[in-house]
């Protein structure tokens, strides 16, 4: 067997969402950019993102306003500098992404942007390019990154684990040099040696049992991060969306919270209205408030979902505002125009992630992210709606910026060793991943969900540390495949989350728990730093 393929490049991205392609398009004048993406390019959750990107582009709006509306949704824990970079930093790259081919839906007869309203937001900010936002930024995206010659597409990868000069047990200072990276398709695992790896793999939806996140969102840059020694932040902050399609094969489907901006309403099973009573902002509150709002109403009722009604706007109205969103309801049944809608809160988003810069660096040189794989401090305990795509936007650009006055060094010398399986054998025993997978996500969805208290949490706690025991043992002892990584990985990230949410003794954002209801004084970030343990890091 001949020695295992090493790939070098100037930057390596890993991850095909808003913030991997802007990253790479960003760099590609400075250098070679490799992506790498575990299935196909467009695949990401930026494609499912329906709602837009907020952002202050109109007169009557201003950028104290949308930074307040951040800090209140935060709870106390946005970092303001942060919060003030981003939010003034939109208008520009909203520009850029315009010049790049993106159209934003206007309103009629030249009149400005169709600007949404969302929850928590005191004014309409929201660009959206209808309900499908996200798609038509990465259609614009992959579009110019695959004109650029400096840029290489490698679907179909999965970062197995980082390489950092610590782990080579180099005398240098301790960086981040490349990684192991397996084909999903062919088997091959191979390793790409760079001076600048960047994490833009998004979030981890998928260590939950009910999630609006695509099934590719399974915590691998936080794993990745984790288990190479980065500093983990805040990762209790997990943000449930109140709106996902209830429906048993519409799997993940979100019904964007533009559709509230519109005037939907939530209703119990009878069609009473319940929002009122939760929060003077109703059905527009941030969206902890909604989400529990709507697990408290189930709980008390024993009903499996609420309902979401619009029927006093036109058919004609939600065809042209929500076309991917009423055609899909309709295929399940529903008519927006005329039926209630059920829906069911399901995890979302990661507030926390990747102790970052603006600018991406993390504590380990040589390793930066971006996006939601990444903590800046922009969302504090609980993100405001459609800041995320901003975040995504912004940082990028900031951090490609901050790279190109940043000389790298010539990492070409440093010697990756070629991947060594042991006497690992092909399984037999496939089934043990699928269930431990399915154990993991039902352990978070019932214990680490909504609402917590000490003893569910200590549950979790034992369930997911047998449950780690048994896939550790699984990992070493069978050939390397991507189910098992995606398992490592979403245990890996449940432990942190389940440890994150131990150390907060209160209730503070997305964090809520019967045993300590209210916020504690003063804020203070959960921060986790474990020593770094190479490829074969425990999960």
């Amino acid at each position: 067997m001949g020695s295992m393929r090493v790939i070098d490049t100037d930057y390596f991205v890993i991850g095909s969402g808003i913030a991997g392609l802007l990253s790479a398009l960003h760099l590609s004048d400075s250098g070679k950019v490799l992506i790498v993406t575990k299935k196909d390019r467009a695949d990401s959750n930026t494609n499912y993102a329906q709602g837009g990107i907020a952002c202050v582009v109109t007169s009557d709006d201003s950028f104290e306003e949308h930074v307040r509306d951040t800090l209140v949704a935060g709870a106390g824990l946005c970092d303001e500098r942060v919060v003030r970079q981003i939010v003034s930093g939109g208008p520009a790259r909203i520009a850029e992404l315009e010049q790049f081919g993106l159209k934003f839906a206007e309103r009629e007869e030249g009149a400005g942007y169709d600007l949404g309203h969302e929850g928590g937001h005191s004014r309409r900010r929201v660009l959206h390019a209808g309900d499908i936002t996200g798609r038509r930024i990465e259609d614009v995206l992959l579009s110019r990154v695959q004109s650029r010659s400096s840029i290489s597409i490698w679907e179909h990868g999965m970062v197995i684990d980082l390489v950092t000069t610590s782990w080579l047990k180099l005398d240098d200072e301790n960086r981040c040099v490349g990684a192991y990276v397996l084909d999903r398709l062919s088997g091959e695992i191979f390793s790409v040696r760079a001076p600048v790896v960047i994490l833009a793999t998004g979030g981890g939806g998928k260590v939950y049992l009910y999630t609006t996140n695509p099934d590719i969102a399974t915590g691998d840059g936080v794993a990745l991060a984790w288990r190479a020694g980065a500093p983990i932040k805040d990762m209790e902050f997990i943000q449930f969306h109140p709106t996902c399609l209830y429906h048993p094969d519409a799997k993940s489907f979100l019904i964007s919270e533009a559709v509230r901006g519109e005037g939907a309403r939530l209703v119990d099973a009878q069609g009473h209205p319940f929002m009122d009573k939760y929060d003077p902002r109703g059905e527009l509150a941030p969206r902890d408030i909604v989400a529990r709002a709507i697990d408290q109403e189930m709980k008390k009722s024993g009903a499996k979902c609420v309902y979401l009604d619009i029927r006093h706007r036109s058919r004609s109205f939600l065809q042209k505002r929500f076309p991917n969103i009423y055609s899909t309801c309709r295929k399940f049944g529903y008519d927006m125009a005329t039926d209630l809608v059920p829906v069911v809160p399901a995890a979302h988003y990661f507030c926390g992630g990747v102790e970052a810069g603006v600018d991406g660096v993390t504590a380990i040189p040589g390793l930066y992210a971006c996006g939601e794989v990444a903590c800046t401090g922009l969302h504090g305990a609980n993100r405001l709606a459609s800041n995320s795509l901003l975040e995504a936007l912004v940082c990028a650009y900031e951090m490609a910026e901050c790279l190109k006055r940043t000389p790298q060094p010539d990492v070409r010398h440093v010697k990756i060793p070629d991947w060594e399986a042991g006497s690992a054998v092909p399984s037999d025993e496939a089934i043990v991943v699928s269930h431990n997978w399915a154990e993991v996500r039902t352990c978070m969805w019932d214990y680490v969900g909504i609402v917590r208290t000490n003893k569910r949490l200590e549950r979790a706690t034992r369930r997911i540390s047998n449950l780690a025991d048994e896939i550790r043992e699984y990992y070493r002892d069978y050939v390397v495949t991507p189910d098992i990584l995606e398992l490592r990985n979403i245990a890996a990230v449940a432990g942190l989350i389940i440890r994150s949410a131990k150390v907060r003794h209160e209730s503070r954002g997305l964090h809520f728990t019967l045993d300590y209801p209210v916020e504690a004084l003063p804020p203070a970030h959960t921060v986790i730093k474990d020593p770094p343990g190479g490829r074969w890091r425990d999960v």
